[in-house]
């Protein structure tokens, strides 16, 4: 049975007591070990992030193990444990360190332009084509450590509801799911993810497959909740207007 967000929520909050009380006893191998049941879900987002940076040619395979950014939440956490209030605030500065630790090795990506501006000119072959080689070249490259593997949180939370909103649009993603399966959404959804500049991608992915609020997120990527809500409207629409040329006018 898959985790869902409040499941999160609930261990986060066990865990950000014990860890409160293992640093008052100056415990360092309890904090850590506590500490280490609440990574998954952040070492998954890690391995998200270097994939798309792989698959987009800003980055070598090979260059970066998740790790290499999750081990430093064990000294990042430890030492500013006093100052995190709640569990809530532990969630947020878990993705914001490892959000400031990526952004510092990763080369800011641009807009694809290109590919949106001409979204209505690709043909079905050139869709199925860029998709072949979004998945060969970074689909799976990163999986969680053996210690931290959940199952629970090891698949992305990519959904038609998250794109397809309002009660009009609900009409239009039901005639999606008539005609595509789980595996084909998840796929197409990652390929127009892979083409957003790095901002509106991670808001988008923070809010639809972390479970995180829009107030959550603009703490993490240090903006405004209008700035957040501006760039998950804007992937919305990115992504229904994909499903619409790419499944639905040929289909007509």
């Amino acid at each position: 049975m898959e985790a869902t967000m409040n499941d999160i929520r609930i261990i986060m909050k066990e865990t950000y007591s014990k860890l409160v009380s293992y640093k008052r006893k100056e415990n360092r191998e309890s904090f850590n070990t506590e500490l280490l049941k609440v990574l998954p879900q952040i070492y998954r987002y890690v391995s998200k992030r270097l994939n798309s940076a792989v698959a987009n040619g800003k980055l070598n395979k090979g260059m970066f193990d998740p790790s290499d950014f999750t081990d430093q939440l064990f000294i990042e956490v430890y030492d500013n444990i006093d100052d995190i209030k709640s569990e809530n605030e532990l969630h947020v500065f878990l993705f914001k360190k490892v959000d400031e630790l990526l952004e510092n090795s990763l080369v800011e990506e641009e807009f694809d332009h290109v590919f949106f501006d001409n979204i209505d000119t690709y043909s079905k072959p050139e869709w199925d084509a860029m998709e072949e080689n979004y998945t060969q070249d970074a689909d799976g490259d990163f999986v969680l450590l053996e210690e931290l593997d959940d199952i629970s949180l090891n698949k992305s939370n990519y959904s038609l509801e998250h794109v397809f909103i309002t009660q009009e649009e609900k009409q239009l993603a039901d005639k999606l799911d008539a005609s595509l399966n789980k595996e084909r959404i998840y796929h197409h959804i990652q390929l127009v993810l892979n083409k957003m500049n790095m901002p509106m991608r991670t808001v988008y992915e923070l809010f639809t497959d972390e479970g995180l609020t829009t107030e959550e997120i603009a703490k993490i990527r240090r903006t405004t909740i209008d700035q957040v809500e501006e760039l998950l409207a804007l992937a919305r629409q990115l992504l229904k207007d994909s499903f619409e040329k790419r499944f639905l006018l040929e289909s007509n």
